[in-house]
């Protein structure tokens, strides 16, 4: 694990090298900041590289799977926050809480930030955390691809292919699939940075805001977020690779393999339908209410709800503005989140449908006491072990979203902060409500305590809670 984790390390350090080089050629004092974090990673991973060498095995146990898993990524949260603390701009210089706020917010793709005034920021930190997200994104893929269908955390097994098979048999069609996805992250990266340059858009910004769509992540270049680009359908193009960023990468591996309908899974399907509801109710009320014209009112509407459910995190304009009914389903969409497979938090459609499945057969057997009814998902019958685990998955969510509050609650904060921080960081959607970490605002006045609950709470969210929490079971370590 020690060996694995050392790799992982070196390959941050290595990410390091790109904004490092980025402040030299602006002309940027940061490079220093880059350059010592650079060389503490290196001896950090270098170390644990070199005294953990052993003949590597052919894939992972399960005990393993569950240690690596956490322990890679809150290895990469703790270096990940070196630049930021050896920072000499704004609210992260030399403050332990904030730095590793801001890291664990840009590797778990939540967006949520401490850090204002990013117009004047050096462009190597901006482009640190674009570059963060983008690892982040690639990171959960992987893992939601590769480890927690085998580990059956949430009703995931339901999506168990070869890629989360560990046999020396499947291991060159994983690296196979692995290489794929990783071509499609890249290309879908490369095709949204050349988008937003053409459509104006200063190369280095598209170049970071492309970085951080694809990867559902929502750092931004400007305080202003996307409402400081409305031309050329910048917001358009924008909303459209959100919604690539979440759907499931092994459907695009498909339709490249030449399933031409690969794109219509029924995950995908649902959450379209469900987009365009709320657009058209949303951007119909925008209408009535005098508050855009039709274009703008559909393209603010599309852009925000995009943005929300997929758990991205931009915004056009402050939404909580829009009206009480308007927070209150902004709430309600913090919870959502995109496909099984993507870059995207949140609780994910298919435990939706899942839910749907299981209500409807539970009405029928109501009606119909002695009738028998499939519960079906798809073509496969979803059996009692993946609707067990989607219902626990559901029921610690919920816990620990309350647990979550009340804590936030004991440090002064108001119940709306507290209860749209909690969710946005389970879900790792990025902005809250209200005036303190809404869309206009950001976690910056937040109390130190509280934005410690907030990054352990991101990183819960990201690893699918028992991922974690298994660790902390006893019977785990006997055997």
């Amino acid at each position: 694990m020690l060996f694995l984790v050392g790799l992982v390390l070196l390959a941050t350090a290595a990410m390091m090298l790109v904004p490092m080089a980025v402040d030299i050629y602006y002309g940027s004092e940061d490079w220093r900041a880059f350059a010592l974090s650079l060389g503490l990673t290196v001896l950090i991973g270098g170390v644990l590289v070199h005294y953990s060498r052993r003949p590597l095995k052919v894939g992972l146990t399960i005990r393993q799977a569950f240690m690596l898993t956490p322990l890679s990524w809150l290895s990469v949260a703790v270096v990940s926050a070196l630049p930021f603390f050896f920072s000499s701009f704004g609210s992260v210089s030399g403050h332990a809480s904030n730095a590793f706020f801001e890291a664990v917010s840009g590797i778990t793709t939540t967006g949520a930030t401490v850090i204002s005034g990013l117009d004047d920021a050096p462009p190597g930190m901006l482009l640190w955390r674009a570059i963060l997200q983008w690892m982040g994104g690639i990171g959960i893929i992987a893992t939601a691809i590769a480890i927690l269908p085998a580990l059956g955390i949430g009703g995931m097994q339901l999506f168990r292919t070869e890629s989360s098979d560990r046999s020396e048999k499947a291991m060159p069609r994983v690296r196979q699939l692995a290489t794929v996805i990783g071509l499609v992250y890249l290309g879908l990266t490369v095709l949204a940075a050349i988008v937003y340059w053409l459509a104006g858009m200063r190369l280095f910004d598209a170049a970071a805001h492309a970085l951080t769509s694809i990867a559902t992540g929502g750092y931004s270049t400007s305080d202003g977020s996307f409402g400081m680009w409305e031309e050329n359908g910048i917001q358009w193009f924008a909303t459209a690779f959100m919604l690539s960023g979440s759907i499931p990468f092994v459907v695009y591996v498909r339709f490249f393999a030449g399933e031409s309908k690969a794109l219509w899974d029924r995950q995908i399907k649902t959450m379209l339908a469900f987009i365009s509801m709320v657009v058209l109710v949303l951007g119909l009320w925008l209408i009535f209410s005098e508050r855009y014209g039709i274009e703008a009112a559909f393209r603010h509407a599309a852009f925000n709800v995009v943005s929300v459910v997929t758990t991205t995190g931009f915004a056009t304009t402050d939404y909580s503005l829009w009206g009480n009914a308007v927070v209150g389903l902004f709430f309600g969409l913090t919870f959502v989140g995109g496909c099984t497979g993507s870059t995207s938090g949140g609780i994910k459609i298919f435990r939706f449908e899942v839910l749907a499945v299981m209500m409807k057969a539970h009405v029928m057997r109501l009606l119909y006491p002695n009738g028998v009814f499939s519960r079906t998902y798809g073509e496969r019958v979803l059996d009692d072990e993946v609707i067990g685990s989607v219902a626990a998955f559901l029921t610690v969510f919920f816990l620990f979203y309350f647990v979550a509050t009340i804590s936030l609650m004991t440090f002064g904060l108001d119940f709306l902060t507290s209860a749209s921080g909690a969710a946005t960081a389970l879900a790792n959607v990025g902005p809250g409500l209200g005036d303190i970490i809404g869309p206009a605002g950001n976690f910056s006045t937040l109390p130190d305590g509280a934005k410690w609950i907030l990054s352990i709470s991101m990183l819960l969210g990201r690893l699918e809670l028992f991922t974690v929490l298994i660790l902390f079971v006893p019977r785990f370590w006997r055997g």
